[in-house]
Formats: C-alpha cells, structure tokens, sequence
C-alpha cells in the first residue's frame, strides 16, 4: 500500500499563514459593521467631512455646532469656559473598535463560555489602548483579545468539577474580576511597549515606500497572496490596523485599497469573456457580476489557478491601480469590505470617488491588456474549471460559497444520472424521484434517473448528484462523471440546474426532446420499481403517530426506529444503525422532512420492508433545520421506493405538505399520502 507524501515544509508554511490570517480575519469581519459606522461617521463628521464642506458652500457658509460635536472639533462653553468637543470619531476608534475585536479574540478562544473569554478578551484589551493612548490599538486587540480569553479558559479547566455545589457563581464571577486586572495590568506595562514599538515599525515601513513612490510594488505580494488565501494575514493583520489610523490623522488612508480594489479581477473575468474558451467563457460573466458588484474576489481565483501566468496581469492590474491612486492622493476613510463598487463609493473621502473609479478603471484596463495575449496565445484547451475550483476550495481549507457553484457540465450527452447517499435506500432514493419527475415534466424521459449507495457507485455515469459531507467520498468513485452537491433534497436549485444542462445539451446539438409520456419507454425496476406483493402493508395507519413529543433529534430516531422493531420489520440493531447513518450524514431532506434509516450494513437486521410515520408536535431543530415530520424507513429488494418516490412528490408541494400539518388522524394522513400501498 502506497503511503501519502507528506506535506512540504512549504505547504505546511502556506497553511500556517492560511490559519493565523483566517484567526486574523476572524476577529475583524464580525465587527466590519462597527468599521464602516465609524467610517462613516468620519466621512461626514469631520472638520474636512462632507457635511462641513457642503454647510461652507451654501447659505451663510457657517457649519453648525452638532457637526462638529459629532465630528469631535470645535469648541462650545461649558460653565463659562470654552471646551473641545470629544465627538463620536475619537473615543471610538480609541476605545469601541479596539474593544468589539478583544471580545470577539475572546470568544473565538474560549468555545465552552464564548461570553466569559469575551469579556476577559475585552477587560485585556482595555490595558493596552491605556498603554498607547497615542494610536487605535487594533493590533493589540488581537494580541491581547485571544491571550485574555486563553488564559481564562485554561483557568476553568483547571478547576472545573473541583466547585463544591452552591459556589460556582462566586468562582466564577470573581475568578473573572482578579484574572481580568492580572491580564489587565499584564497588558498595559508588558504588551504595551512591544506593540509601540510594532507599530513605529511597520510605520516607518509604509512611509518608505510612499516616500519612495513604491507603494505599486505591494501589488507583487498583495495579489498572488490573495489566490494563495493567504491575504488575510495581510489585509486584516497589518493593512486594516495601518489604514484605521491614518485615516485618524489624515482623514483617510490609501492602506485600505491595496488588497481590496476589484479592478484586477474585472480585467481577469473580461479577458476570459472574450478570449476564455468552454466552461470558462460561458461562466465567466456570471462571475463578473457577483466579483464587481458583490465584492466576492474569490470567485475569479480558480481562473487564475488555470492559467497561473495570468498572476502577471493581476500584478501589473494592481500595481496600476495603485500609482493612480498614489498620484491623486486619494483614500478611503474606512474598509471597504467586501471589496465592492459599492463598497468603494460608501468609503470614498470627500471629493475623492471620480480618481478613485478612474484608478479601478485603470486597474482593469491594465488587467485586461496583459491577460489578453496570455489567453490568446495559450493553445492548450481549456482548463478544467471544477479541477481549478477544487483546488482553490482546498487552499482556502473550506467549501466556496460561490466558486463552487462554477461546475463544468459533462462534455458527453447526458444519458445517465444517479443519486447518491450512504445506503442507497432513504435520501438518494427521494431525491432521485424529484428529478427524475422534473426532468420527465422538461420533456427528456429518456434520460435515466437512479439511485444507488456509494460504495456501489461505477464510473459509467453523466451526472452523480449526492449530498455535500459525501461527495469526497464519491468524487475517486466516479472521476469522469460531473458530480454535483445537495443539502435539500426537495426543492434544491440544483435540479434546476441538470434540467438546463440537458436542455442547453440537447439545444445545442439540435437534438429534439423525446415524448415524455407516451413515447418514453416504460421506467426500469431500478427507477421507478412497481411494488412487489409482499409490500402491501408498507405503510399501514398502525405506523403513523400525530402529535408525537421528541426531546431531540435522537429522540424522534429512536421513536420512528421502535415503531419499525414493533412492526417486526427490522431488529433493535437496526435502530441502531440509523443513528450511526445520522452521524456520518445528515438524514434532512427538505420541507420539515427527515427520513433516518439504517446504513448500507444494516440491511442484513431488515426482515421486510416498512415505514412509520410521525409528525412532531412541536417543530425540531435538525442540525439547523426544522422538522415537522420524521419518516423511518427499512426497505428490501427495493420494494419501499415507489412509496419514497409519492413522498417526494408529496413534499416538494408546500400545499401537500401543509395539509399533512393540518390532517386530524392516520387516515387523513394515509389518504394525503395518496394510499401509498395501492
């Protein structure tokens, strides 16, 4: 057996930088809200604002006191004496940012109490902004955010079970109170000097670079690390610190546009627009959209990742961006995040938005000049986009959101589709129903709709279809097959998006669709099985329960599992398999549907094929879903999937399903369900 290659030391590097960013941006993007406040607030507010800028240009050309007491400058008399407004700018970039990232740094530490990590992440952070009282202390925030919390945990740990009953709030409370003026003071006398002297750093860093007109050279780390992921690390540990406090001195900061300009990615989209080829051509518009418009630059890494060459573009697309920027001095006053057109024109300082399009125009120009003969020259065929995606989503260490929504359709004509699950009996066999009906209602009968387990799955298919946690699992099975994820098996968009496939296919190839009904050929046993005679008694009025009361998940499980071992259809074994089929995948359908069943080595503890029925008297959470209604299943020789396929039918209609709420006994039931054992 052949032993995987380890990582590199590389590799490993990447992912340690891809962690401490993801940490990074994890204590900064819950509180972009609080961000773009301030900056708004700025924007508006203060002396060179908009709002005193537009007051000295109209009327009598004299700014009123509220603007400048919100602003923080100015003067009004209090007892006689003239004061300086404190405004809203200043305490909190001092004091509410610095704090609202300490707690969150907290909370992420300290999973078992998130509120007590965050409180002490807070109480930690308030010694260092005391320390530095001359600069926001972002970056000692997310020092002593984390260390407050930590520390705290391991505390409880400590002495956790050791509290004799009746004390645990007078530990807890005081515990917290003593161990936040420890960490407190720890932060103002020892982190505080240590972050100073980080910031005159990293200060002193930027100002060579803006004094050598060399800020365009950050285009050459900032945009291959944004394709690496591992721009995190950058924006939100230095960029975003930096850039807040310039745009306290300044009024706005340049900082805050380096990573986030989405003119590069335009450039990159509209060359593939024009000369991309396949897959990446016809998506690329799409893309366009949801990365200019909606601020999602992920959505352009995976065609990058096809033609790594086109890095040159982006750098050169940044850097671009970056001189224009740097020439007409111009800035945002807060981050723009995420980094859209949208984003941009809330954040522009006053009088700066028309330079600032003009270097995003600029940036996409340049971008799109150098990715053109890249493309038009590159005579290889086009690059895989899924292979692209999937490697990006392994970079990133998690699912896209959208990227993963760029799936290539199969270059073959689309014949054959199945629906996979764990055992092949519950979830994909419902599933596999809804589209084998929307793909015969779209007039295409002769395409082939089954279901089948994973580990039976063969590479002699079109389309796999299976639910998101079991696609690693399916994906070697079936390499050459287009494999597309589900996480509801009633109304997922998903099927909408096979239908067009065979519909662009067949379209494109001046292929007519077939008859649906009279001239489809009649449905195999394995699609659609007509129902044997030992399973006239499937479904009987003795197994379906209204008002059922479930304390949980495993609960309602249990619940529909005895009824089966009552029925004598299957063991107590059995039952035990279906809350182990629940942990490895969620058994969730859609529509306040769960359907738990056994997994595919539990078939031999069926001794004839059976279901119950339950509705909850209360709805249930189901791993973040609500469930009204838990179907248990035990099925042999297939002989339960005419009943899963009227099911299906039944809960992809919100009439149906609302009427089966409503029904008053079994036999309502039993009649909405369409007398499934006829």
């Amino acid at each position: 057996m052949s032993t995987p290659a380890a990582p590199s030391g590389a590799k490993k590097a990447q992912a340690s930088v891809q962690r401490f960013g993801t940490f990074l941006s994890g204590m900064i993007m819950p509180n972009i809200g609080a961000l773009i406040a301030w900056g708004l607030i700025t924007a508006l507010f203060i002396e060179v604002g908009w709002l005193p800028i537009l007051f000295r240009n109209i009327g009598s050309g004299v700014v009123p006191d509220w603007v400048g007491a919100i602003g923080g400058w100015g003067t009004h008399m209090v007892d006689g004496k003239e004061v300086a407004w404190d405004g809203l700018v200043g305490p909190s970039i001092s004091y509410l940012l610095p704090l609202l990232i300490g707690y969150q740094g907290g909370r992420m530490v300290h999973p078992a109490n998130p509120t007590r990590g965050g409180v002490l992440g807070a109480i930690a952070t308030m010694g260092v902004i005391v320390g530095v009282p001359s600069s926001p202390m972002f970056l000692g925030a997310m020092i002593m955010g984390p260390l407050g919390g930590w520390t705290m945990k391991k505390l409880d740990e400590s002495w956790d079970g050791k509290i004799k009953p009746g004390f645990e709030m007078l530990v807890n409370n005081f515990s917290a109170g003593i161990w936040g003026m420890i960490v407190a003071i720890f932060g103002f006398f020892a982190i505080s000097p240590f972050v100073r002297k980080l910031i005159e750093l990293l200060g002193k860093g930027v100002d060579f670079l803006v004094g050598h007109n060399a800020l365009p050279v950050a285009s050459v780390i900032i945009e291959p690390a944004k394709v690496l992921f591992l721009n995190n690390a950058i924006n939100h540990g230095v960029l975003t610190p930096l850039g807040t406090e310039q745009v306290t001195n300044a009024g706005k900061s340049i900082l805050l546009m380096l990573e986030s300009n989405p003119g590069p990615g335009l450039g990159i989209l509209l060359a593939y627009m024009l000369f991309g080829k396949g897959m990446s051509k016809a998506s690329a518009p799409g893309a366009a959209i949801i990365h200019f418009l909606g601020g999602i630059h992920e959505i352009y890494f995976p065609y990058i990742l096809m033609k790594p060459a086109l890095l040159l573009a982006t750098i050169a697309g940044g850097a671009s961006g970056v001189a224009v920027n740097q020439l007409f001095k111009t800035g945002l006053v807060g981050p723009a995040a995420p980094g859209s057109v949208f984003a941009y024109m809330m954040m522009a300082a006053p009088g700066d938005l028309p330079k600032i399009l003009l270097a995003i125009l600029v940036s996409t120009a340049v971008t799109f000049a150098v990715a053109m003969p890249i493309l038009k020259m590159d005579k290889s065929s086009d690059g895989d986009l899924s292979k692209a995606t999937a490697e990006m989503e392994a970079m990133k260490g998690k699912k896209s959101s959208v990227a993963g929504n760029l799936v290539a359709a199969p270059t073959g004509e689309i014949k054959n589709i199945v629906f996979a699950c764990d055992a092949g009996m519950g979830s994909s066999a419902m599933g596999a129903s809804v589209l084998r009906n929307k793909i015969k209602e779209a007039g295409y009968g002769d395409v082939k709709v089954t279901n089948e387990a994973i580990a039976n799955l063969k590479d002699n298919y079109d389309i796999v279809v299976t639910q998101e946690t079991l696609a690693p699992r399916a994906i070697p099975k079936v390499p050459s097959a287009t494999v597309l994820t589900v996480d509801n098996f009633m109304n997922s968009p998903r099927y909408e998006e096979v239908v067009e496939m065979i519909r662009t296919q067949r379209e494109g190839s001046g292929t007519a669709a077939p008859a649906p009904a009279a001239a489809a050929a009649p449905a195999r046993a394995s699609e659609e099985p007509a129902e044997s005679a030992g399973a006239s008694e499937i479904l009987s009025t003795d197994s379906i329960k209204l008002g059922v009361k479930a304390a949980d998940k495993a609960d309602a499980i249990t619940q529909a599992g005895t009824m089966l071992v009552q029925r004598g259809a299957v063991d107590q074994a059995y039952v035990e398999a279906m809350h182990k089929r629940e942990e490895s995948v969620s058994t969730y359908m859609g529509n306040f549907l769960a359907i738990p069943h056994g997994t595919n080595d539990a078939k031999e503890h069926i001794k004839e094929s059976a279901m119950s029925f339950l509705r909850l008297d209360e709805p249930l959470d189901w791993n973040g879903n609500q469930v009204k209604f838990v179907v248990g299943i035990a099925g042999r020789n297939k002989e339960h999937l005419q009943i899963l396929g009227k099911l299906a039918k039944i809960f992809s209609n919100n009439e149906s399903v609302q009427a089966l709420e409503n029904a008053n006994s079994a036999d309502e039931v039993a009649a909405i369900l369409g007398k499934v054992n006829s």
